[in-house]
């Protein structure tokens, strides 16, 4: 695993590629981090990055953390998170990185927690059809019918499909394209939706499979190149 970033999702929007084509994008303020702790093999048989995002008051803080950031000579940081590294040694305590490590990268991996539904039923959440709309079902016509069996196991399963708390889970979005970032402002614009209302916390990683597929804009340019060439046939 790599060094991630944490960031607020601002909203959806869309982008004018040079093609004219319209992409919908997803826009995430990035927050800097800051290296906390530098966590080597012979410390804990791993090596890893502790690493702080988002400013803190001081008066929000327990007793533990105000001794932890006070040891650290650091200001306090709402959110700590551990990335595990091949090499602790090129990192150091007190150093801050943003967007640009994200620089080269086509592709992003994005995990966040999507919107919470509170309390739904099976048709809702399950996607089930419900029992017959005819004569003969009193009241009952979104309910999710049987749930266990008879004597033997005469239990019902784990896992099994009812009603129940619907959203507010992790959600992990592999692949997303990356279609613009803006240094300055601190923004990253991300090809499709992302998991998540606005203002959710969003951690972003560099992508764990290996892609072979091209961007919308490597594809136009493909495009362009090979009319180019089926005109000079001509």
């Amino acid at each position: 695993m790599t060094i991630g970033l944490i960031g607020t999702k601002i909203g959806m929007t869309r982008e004018f590629m040079k093609s004219g084509q319209s992409v919908p994008v997803t826009v995430i303020k990035i927050e800097k981090g800051r290296v906390m702790d530098v966590i080597t093999k012979e410390k804990r048989g791993y090596n890893a990055v502790k690493v702080g995002f988002f400013k803190l008051k001081n008066s929000k803080l327990t007793k533990q953390m105000k001794g932890f950031f006070a040891k650290k000579n650091t200001e306090p940081k709402k959110i700590l998170k551990e990335f595990r590294v091949e090499k602790s040694d090129q990192y150091k305590e007190g150093n801050e990185f943003g967007l640009e490590i994200f620089k080269d990268k086509k592709f992003l991996d994005v995990r966040s927690k999507t919107i919470g539904k509170g309390f739904a039923g099976v048709m809702k959440r399950w996607n089930f059809g419900g029992l017959r709309a005819s004569h003969g079902v009193s009241v009952s016509h979104r309910s999710h019918g049987s749930t266990g069996q008879r004597q033997d196991p005469g239990k019902v399963f784990k896992g099994k499909k009812m009603a129940g708390h619907m959203g507010d889970k992790l959600r992990t979005m592999l692949n997303l394209e990356v279609v613009k970032s803006d240094l300055e402002n601190n923004l990253l614009y991300l090809k499709g939706s992302i998991p998540g209302s606005k203002n959710s916390t969003i951690l972003i990683r560099e992508s764990v499979k290996n892609i072979s597929r091209k961007t919308t804009l490597e594809k136009y340019e493909d495009k362009i190149k090979k009319s180019e060439a089926k005109k000079g046939k001509k």
